[in-house]
């Protein structure tokens, strides 16, 4: 039985994978996604990213990626996972649990950065309160969803959607290897300037 899930689950992310790289929209999406977050990043800006749950820590591995160390020595990149338990639980208690990423894109966000907005379903509230206020901020915003992901892809400036499935873990294992190759995007597009 074990060994039934194993192959039936490395079929079906496969299988995924593939269905993404034969959308016509894969490649420009993550190559205009990759120009715009560069294009900030050499402008002085900084990216600011969020999600729930598992794209919490697709949102952390960004941010970790671009202020650390991703393939090769650099110096650090300004990104901010929204991720801090203290003020996510603060805001949720005094506020609601549908404002806790858009308080802090308004406290730390400025015109010219960014918001890597994560979503497999593009219909979270908080998620969406986010972009719309990075979008009122003049930031630009990024949104990784599904195809599905309606409601959040309205409201980016660009949109990289993961085929619909019939469960999140499928979508996420396409953000994260979205993830890493606007990682290493960023750094060959920025390469020589840090």
């Amino acid at each position: 039985m074990t060994k039934t899930i194993i192959q039936d689950s490395l079929a079906q992310a496969h299988e995924e994978l593939e269905r993404f790289m034969s959308d016509q929209d894969t490649v420009p999406s993550i190559e205009k996604a990759a120009e715009v977050m560069s294009g900030c990043l050499s402008s002085g800006g900084k990216i600011i990213s969020c999600g729930n749950g598992g794209s919490l820590c697709d949102a952390t591995h960004f941010a970790e990626e671009l202020t650390g160390r991703f393939r090769n020595d650099r110096g650090p990149l300004p990104a901010m996972a929204i991720n801090d338990p203290a003020y996510l639980t603060c805001v949720g208690n005094d506020y609601s649990f549908d404002v806790v990423f858009s308080r802090w894109v308004e406290a730390f966000g400025k015109s010219g950065d960014v918001l890597l907005a994560i979503s497999t379903s593009g219909s979270s509230k908080n998620i969406l309160k986010a972009a719309e206020t990075a979008k009122n901020l003049g930031m630009k915003v990024i949104a990784l969803t599904s195809k599905k992901g309606k409601p959040l892809s309205d409201l980016a400036d660009v949109t990289i959607a993961a085929p619909d499935a019939p469960h999140s873990d499928r979508i996420q294992e396409i953000h994260i290897k979205v993830i890493h190759i606007l990682i290493e995007a960023i750094e060959s597009l920025l390469q020589g300037t840090f």
